[in-house]
């Protein structure tokens, strides 16, 4: 690194932020829901470029700014494995009918009395098992609407319940690229980050269903739930349902109750999938064989290999049901990793040439304890949220900007990358114009601002995280235990 090298003013730090802002706001304005598939990666290359310049002016040189990036993407390397590595677990588990099996008993749950509460349960389940908040909403979301229009019960309250749902099932799953995105940002490990999730998200889930079993006394008992019935009938008529396809999911979690390594136990979880598929789904899997190999082990193995790499595809006549069950496969992970490498690119540039030391050294400066820090931390997120409109640049963003101040106050990193999820996953579906409102809002047709209310897991983490922070209650420190020891919960 050269000698005459400038430290850079707050001018030229906030620059290549204000440029990623006003790129950001133009791709959700011109692209919509779509910005995250390409535009939104070429605004951070953009970014990446104006910051390399504003470093090139304060002495940096090109090999400066290369290593930054190598290092800076490397810290992402591991979630990059695991996030392909879950492409394919979806995708054998789809095909093996472990998802549809979730599926089919989480509706199983659905009562006219506790219709807003079981909507909420129903919605975590799914997005559990299939990692997405996004699809569980598009998917059975939509179908509790239609049933909550049919019983004259309130779709704001619906949504609220859907969303709720929605986001705790994503936020706690192994399979969420979020979910992975925030440890890999933070410097810790994935099944350590999840267990150290659940002191807030269970506590505001559970507060979260009370209010809405209270919301349920207050709506009409006589409902129709022949949709849901229908949705319940075919994934019979498809898959074979039966509790020995939860054998796979107990397994995984058991792994991961024993502490063991996220990519093994993920891939392991992929495998079992394609055995069960052979095992319990032949039909299902004959269904898929290309002619040609017809009858044939080859063909079998063909359509799991497949699975594991492109993804299942299911075609049952109901466009609606055919969306929630294909899908999966390492190819439908590689524009999330588009994502994180163009995001992992522009915060390592900004952090290896002193522009973010710089950006956060002014809001440091009225941090004076850890409730502090992580209630700062939880309000850039959600700020990140409304100004970047993005919840992949809500999570990569402050965890680059605070990673190096929760070491040096001896936070363990599952702290931050909890306070990272508990704002920069959850606020982003409140945001009207966030990528994930507008989302919500084109597969429920009910506005963020209505739902808002009563999305109650969304704001009620953050509240307790704030809780948790001042009240010193469950705030690992790096002192407490050996330095190998980091990523145990």
């Amino acid at each position: 690194m050269s000698d005459s090298i400038k430290k850079p003013s707050y001018i030229q730090a906030l620059f290549p932020l204000l440029a990623l802002i006003v790129m950001l706001a133009s791709s959700v304005y011109l692209f919509g829901a779509d910005s995250s598939y390409g535009p939104n990666q070429i605004a951070l290359l953009v970014a990446a470029a104006i910051a390399s310049v504003v470093a090139f002016s304060n002495g940096y040189s090109w090999s400066d700014i290369e290593d930054g990036i190598t290092k800076g993407i490397s810290v992402a390397l591991g979630a990059i494995l695991i996030i392909l590595m879950v492409g394919s677990l979806i995708g054998t588990w789809l095909l093996a009918g472990i998802v549809p099996t979730l599926i089919y008993y989480g509706l199983e749950l659905l009562s006219p009395t506790w219709f807003y509460a079981a909507s909420c349960l129903i919605c975590a389940i799914v997005a559990i098992s299939i990692g997405s908040s996004w699809t569980t909403a598009a998917t059975i979301g939509v179908a509790l609407i239609g049933v909550a229009t049919g019983m004259e019960l309130s779709l704001a309250i619906t949504a609220g319940a859907v969303v709720s749902g929605s986001y705790f099932g994503d936020k706690m799953s192994p399979l969420s690229d979020t979910t992975n995105l925030a440890p890999a940002v933070s410097g810790t490990e994935l099944f350590a980050h999840i267990r150290y999730m659940t002191y807030t998200a269970v506590p505001a889930f559970v507060i979260a269903l009370l209010l809405f079993v209270i919301l349920g006394f207050t709506g009409s008992s006589s409902a129709n739930l022949d949709t849901l019935v229908s949705m319940q009938n075919d994934l019979q008529d498809i898959f074979n349902i039966n509790p020995l396809m939860l054998i796979p999911l107990a397994i995984l979690f058991g792994m991961a109750v024993l502490r063991q390594p996220a990519l093994p136990t993920i891939f392991i979880g992929a495998l079992l999938g394609g055995l069960w598929a052979v095992l319990f789904q032949y039909e299902v899997v004959q269904g898929m064989v290309s002619p040609a190999l017809a009858d044939s082990w080859l063909g079998t193995l063909q359509v799991v290999w497949i699975a594991l790499a492109d993804g299942t595809s299911v075609t049952s006549g109901d466009s609606d049901l055919d969306s929630l069950l294909s899908g999966g496969g390492m190819s439908s992970m590689l524009n999330t990793v588009w994502l994180i490498l163009s995001a992992m690119t522009f915060g390592a540039i900004m952090e290896c040439t002193g522009l973010l030391r710089k950006l956060i050294k002014g809001m440091l400066k009225a941090v004076n304890s850890t409730g502090s820090l992580i209630t700062a931390t939880l309000f850039t997120c959600f700020g990140a949220n409304v100004l970047t409109a993005d919840q992949y640049m809500a999570i990569v963003l402050p965890g680059r900007m605070f990673r190096e101040e929760y070491a040096n106050r001896d936070l363990d990193p599952r702290v931050l990358s909890r306070t990272l999820e508990d704002s920069g996953t959850l606020t982003s579906a409140l945001i009207p114009w966030n990528t994930c409102g507008a989302y919500m809002f084109s597969v429920l047709a009910v506005s963020p601002l209505q739902y808002a209310p009563f999305a109650f897991f969304l704001y009620l983490t953050p509240l307790i995280a704030i809780v948790y922070a001042y009240t010193n209650f469950r705030i690992l420190r790096l002192s407490d235990h050996k330095p190998n020891q980091g990523a145990v919960a």
